[in-house]
């Protein structure tokens, strides 16, 4: 464990040094720069870093489904574990990428400079029920530009085979945008785990899922989405299990891993 803290360590000083290094110059830039002028940029910073993944802590990058994406501007519903899920899904934004963040991250200067240049949509999580409307209209703008939105139903980062708790956002934002979503299950959680400082070396996987069309009702299109993302997690989550894993294994996770087996 002392080996893999340390090599941990190495991987986030470069993650944050990297970071500092690209949103510095790129910030300044993106205040008189046109907007999605700057991919290459993204590019470099995520492909940078899943290489320092790889070589540094052990953890590798295997993304599937993405021949199955349509083509235009779609939602792409994630499941959310850990900071990997960026990168993951960067791919399949045909270079206009539209996140969804919270306004403190697009406040930290230089950072939130960078993600204005790519229509990253800004939640007040303050202003309550009123944050939705604002999501919506700044979504229909981020589709009239061809973005791909990426949106984390459940708001943020979930322990593998936790609870799901998945807000309406989505399916309220689905119903306005008239685009169909596309639905990644993924195991992220298993090698770089919320709140820990410590990486596990082994393979993170995302998966694209077959596309929700629109048009769907409110309620079908919220539990279609959970079902669709939680099942192939949770199949996705027990293989890796199955495949043996290096990271300890606490009681808590060993009684959800045994409970998600019963179902």
């Amino acid at each position: 464990m002392i080996i893999q803290a340390i090599r941990s360590l190495i991987f986030y000083v470069l993650f944050i040094g990297l970071t500092a290094i690209l949103a510095i110059p790129f910030g300044i830039y993106s205040l008189f720069a046109p907007k999605f002028s700057g991919f290459i940029v993204v590019k470099i910073w995520y492909k940078t870093n899943i290489f320092f993944l790889r070589w540094f802590v052990g953890v590798k990058t295997q993304i599937e489904g993405q021949e199955s994406l349509p083509d235009g501007p779609f939602i792409i519903a994630s499941k959310h574990q850990s900071d990997w899920d960026i990168f993951a899904l960067l791919d399949a934004t045909n270079k206009r990428p539209s996140f969804i963040a919270k306004k403190e991250l697009m406040d930290i200067p230089f950072f939130g400079w960078c993600a204005r240049n790519f229509r990253t949509i800004s939640v007040d999580r303050k202003n309550g029920k009123s944050a939705l409307p604002q999501m919506v209209e700044q979504g229909k703008d981020a589709i009239a530009d061809d973005c791909r939105i990426v949106i984390y139903p459940e708001g943020t980062r979930r322990a593998p085979l936790d609870e799901p708790r998945y807000k309406w956002g989505l399916a309220k934002m689905y119903e306005q945008l008239d685009v169909p979503i596309v639905p990644v299950a993924l195991t992220s959680g298993l090698f770089w785990p919320r709140n820990s400082l410590i990486l596990w070396p082994g393979t993170a996987r995302a998966r694209y899922l077959d596309p929700i069309p629109p048009g769907l009702e409110l309620e079908e299109v919220h539990q279609r989405v959970q079902d669709a993302i939680e099942t192939e997690t949770t199949k996705m989550i027990l293989e890796d299990i199955d495949n043996g894993l290096s990271r300890p294994i606490s009681q808590e996770f060993q009684a959800r891993i045994e409970q998600a087996r019963q179902i």
